[in-house]
C-alpha cells in the first residue's frame, strides 16, 4: 500500500529521502522481510521520525501485518505527519482498518483526509472501498462516480458527465424521492 514518495517531505533530509528510495528499489512485495528491515534500521538510526514510522507501517502493511500496521500509522499521525506524507498515510491507515474490519475508523481517518484534501481521488477511492464494505453501497457508488464525473474529459462520457453527477449526488443523498425531478433537473435524461 505505501507509495513512492514524490517529493521532499519535511523533516527528512535528502540523505534519508535517498534511502528511502534505495528501500523502494529494492523492495520485494512477495517477500517484505527485508523490507520491514530495511525500514525497521532507517527507523533505529532516527527514532521518532514520523516519516520513517509511517514507512515501517507501510511496510509491514503490504506484508499483510495490518495490525502491527495499525499501530505504527496510529504512531506516525501522533507524532505529526504534514503535507502529502498526511494524506497518503490517512489513506493507507484507512484502508488498514477497512481490512481490520473497522469501519467506522476507517471512515474517521478518510473523513478527515476528504476534508482536508477534498480534491483527492485516493482519498475518495479509498473511502469508496470502505463505504462498500460498511455495506453503504450507494455512497459508494456515488464516491466513485465523482471521481469519474470529475475526470469526464479523459473518458468518453461527455455530456452525460453533469447528469451522472447529478445522479452521483442523488445517491449519496440516500436517493430522495423526487428521483424523476432530480433526473430532469440533472439533465440526465435529456440526450
Amino acid at each position: 500500500m505505501t507509495t513512492q514518495p514524490s517529493d521532499a517531505r519535511p523533516g527528512l533530509t535528502p540523505e534519508l529521502e535517498e534511502a528511502i528510495r534505495r528501500g523502494y528499489a529494492q523492495r520485494d512485495r512477495a517477500n517484505m522481510g527485508p523490507t520491514i528491515a530495511y525500514f525497521e534500521s532507517l527507523l533505529a538510526g532516527h527514532p521518532g521520525q514520523p516519516v520513517l514510522v509511517y514507512e515501517v507501517a507501510g511496510a509491514y502493511d503490504t506484508a499483510g501485518q495490518e495490525e502491527k500496521a495499525r499501530e505504527l500509522y496510529e504512531r506516525a499521525l501522533d507524532l505529526g505527519l504534514a503535507g502529502d506524507t498526511l494524506r497518503r498515510c490517512l489513506c493507507q491507515y484507512g484502508s488498514t482498518l477497512r481490512w481490520l474490519g473497522q469501519y467506522d475508523k476507517s471512515l474517521a481517518a478518510l473523513d478527515r483526509a476528504k476534508r482536508e484534501w477534498p480534491e483527492s481521488d485516493a482519498v475518495r477511492v479509498f473511502r469508496a472501498l470502505t463505504l462498500n464494505d460498511a455495506g453503504r453501497s450507494d455512497e459508494a457508488v456515488a464516491e466513485l462516480m465523482t471521481v469519474i464525473t470529475a475526470h469526464a474529459e479523459v473518458t468518453d462520457l461527455g455530456r452525460w458527465a453533469e447528469g451522472l453527477s447529478g445522479v452521483a449526488q442523488w445517491l449519496a443523498d440516500g436517493r430522495p424521492d423526487n428521483l424523476l425531478a432530480h433526473e430532469l433537473e440533472s439533465g440526465l435524461l435529456r440526450h
